[in-house]
């Protein structure tokens, strides 16, 4: 035994030697230029340029994008004996650094290149904070729990929307009094258009904290709610998107839940999954169109009566693509599904006719379905969708007055490992092989589905195509399915007040400090002076003071500076 150990110890470093020397003999990745030290002189000179040139953008934002990465989840459930799991199909959040990054090279590569130099558009925004995103009952989150708290601006407890923490998850009775608001409400109360963009169910976690209070997250229509809800008086999310908050702009899936039981599907008209499942026999969607009377309201579920809904003519829009979650962008029939890119397009064009600006909660909403089937490919082509709707999204809205934000609710258990030799597929192995002579991917869960043991062996890939769309990767540990990770997840900022999402905060306070960047809610002080020509709460501050830059100021620090040096003399 002794010495079979010691000899595949032996294996394993002569195949680490084999692959080094392979390396330093045979590939040269990087380009010429990069061997030169002047080549990295000048970026880090340009990028410390960049960096000190940089003026800050003090303006009120009239208009606000905030882009959040997300997919589907198990959610835990009460018992009588302990916490269980149970498998759900609502999406959840997962853009966490390590899928940023490994998004990054994948697109870089999709376009040919090595990768690992490629600059996202996100990577693009000059102020990057980091959100904690524990909950107040859990150190990993939800999607339920964080959306109530980047946008309603108060923590809350795993699996409730739009409510504090005072509710309990599937309690009815506990969410009466302790309902919160969304700054999608706020913007909406200040005159603002608002819209909701998703590729996931519109009733789902993250859309749904912006419009619903619900005690639980997974109470999308009547027929979901449990008999205590209905006798305590508790509605269903898909009610509450059209009593709750008057949003302009609907777009994702879940037309199930909008329609009677048995309703049939426009698309699926056959399949008895996609009907609709409401029991109270309401069509939510003719209820919509009939409360829009004196506007122009359409409603859609194709990519052809999408594109031609004209956004000048065009007061309300509710397109839904799917009965539920809509398919990964890898899979989508381009003939009946826009891209996340073009539906952020169209909501963007249609809010931005409100000379009082708009507020817009895009979500990719399926990067986290990828992960939670361990599946890194999809996850990873979905996350490179959301980042190409961030630059239509530029392109569509004044930096100058139009606050973006980018970020992500949690992360997962992924990781990115091992020696791969620079411009190595993102989706491949790593060339050095484990302690048991088999191959790895780069990519990997530390739990999840892949867990596959067989006559305590890992499986051998050595011959399996790990770049496939379908690819289950290796995890440590057995799950049906892949849970969250609970380290800070990354906030790219840019336009107005941008800077106040640096250095590392709680996840509620990004609610609190969109509303003052755009002067919605109840903080709004600030605002009001904005008026008066001897206050400038928003001209240009010194770095290294707290006072503004104001001639008052000027003379007062003039004042104080002679008298300082009379009294010291």
């Amino acid at each position: 035994m002794w010495f079979l150990t010691c000899f595949r110890r032996g294996l394993v470093m002569f195949a680490v030697r084999v692959s080094v020397l392979c390396y330093l003999l045979c590939m040269s990745s990087g380009s010429v230029e990069e061997e030169n030290p002047e080549f990295w002189r000048s970026s880090a000179q340009n990028t410390l340029r960049s960096a000190l040139s940089r003026k800050l953008n003090s303006n009120v934002a009239k208009n606000i994008v905030l882009f959040l990465g997300d997919g589907k989840m198990n959610i835990l459930q009460p018992s009588t004996k302990c916490l269980r799991l149970k498998q759900d199909t609502t999406g959840e959040q997962g853009m966490g650094v390590t899928t940023i990054t490994a998004a990054r090279i994948l697109k870089g590569q999709l376009q040919n290149r090595s990768g690992e130099e490629t600059v996202m558009n996100m990577d693009t925004f000059p102020f990057v904070g980091l959100a904690k995103v524990y909950t107040v009952d859990f150190q990993i989150p939800d999607s339920a729990a964080t959306a109530t708290a980047y946008l309603c601006g108060v923590k809350t407890n795993l699996n409730t929307v739009g409510v504090s923490a005072a509710a309990r998850n599937g309690v009815c009775r506990s969410q009466k009094g302790n309902e919160v608001t969304s700054i999608l409400k706020w913007a909406k109360d200040a005159g603002k258009s608002v819209g909701i963009v998703t590729t996931t169910r519109v009733q789902h976690a993250t859309p749904a904290a912006s419009y619903a209070h619900s005690a639980s997250r997974t109470w999308y229509s009547d027929a979901d709610l449990p008999t205590s809800a209905v006798t305590g008086g508790c509605m269903d999310i898909a009610s509450q998107l059209l009593r709750n908050t008057d949003i302009d702009v609907i777009i994702g899936g879940g037309r199930k839940y909008m329609t009677p039981k048995g309703f049939p599907d426009p698309e699926y008209p056959t399949d008895l999954k996609a009907q609709g499942q409401r029991k109270d026999n309401r069509n939510l969607i003719n209820e919509w169109l009939s409360m829009k009377e004196g506007k122009v309201a359409r409603y859609v579920w194709n990519k052809t009566d999408f594109d031609a809904v004209d956004p000048e003519k065009t007061d309300y829009l509710m397109a839904l693509f799917e009965p539920g979650d809509l398919r990964f962008d890898v899979e989508r029939d381009p003939s009946m599904d826009p891209s996340i890119s073009e539906t952020t397009e169209k909501a963007i064009r249609i809010l931005k006719k409100n000379p009082k600006g708009f507020f817009l909660l895009v979500e990719g909403g399926r990067i986290d379905q990828g992960h939670h089937d361990s599946r890194a490919s999809m996850a990873l082509h979905e996350a490179v969708a959301l980042d190409d709707a961030v630059a239509r999204g530029l392109e569509l809205t004044n930096e100058e007055e139009t606050l973006t934000i980018v970020t992500a609710d949690h992360s997962h258990a992924f990781t990115f490992n091992g020696y791969p030799f620079r411009g190595n597929s993102i989706l491949g192995k790593s060339p050095i092989f484990a302690m048991d002579l088999l191959p790895y991917t780069t990519l990997m869960y530390g739990n999840g589905p892949g867990h596959k043991i067989t006559n305590n062996k890992r499986p051998d890939i050595r011959n399996v195509d790990t770049t496939d769309k379908d690819y289950v990767q290796q995890a440590a540990v057995p799950l049906d399915s892949e849970t969250h990770g609970g380290e800070d997840v990354a906030l790219f900022a840019r336009g107005p007040m941008a800077h106040l999402f640096q250095g590392v905060y709680e996840q509620n306070y990004i609610a609190h400090a969109m509303a003052f960047a755009a002067c919605v809610g109840t903080n709004q002080e600030h605002c009001a002076a904005t008026a008066e020509p001897d206050k400038t709460p928003f001209t240009s501050i010194d770095p290294g003071s707290s006072a503004p830059n104001t001639p008052f100021g000027a003379m007062t620090t003039v004042m104080l500076s002679i008298t300082m040096s009379v009294l010291l003399h």
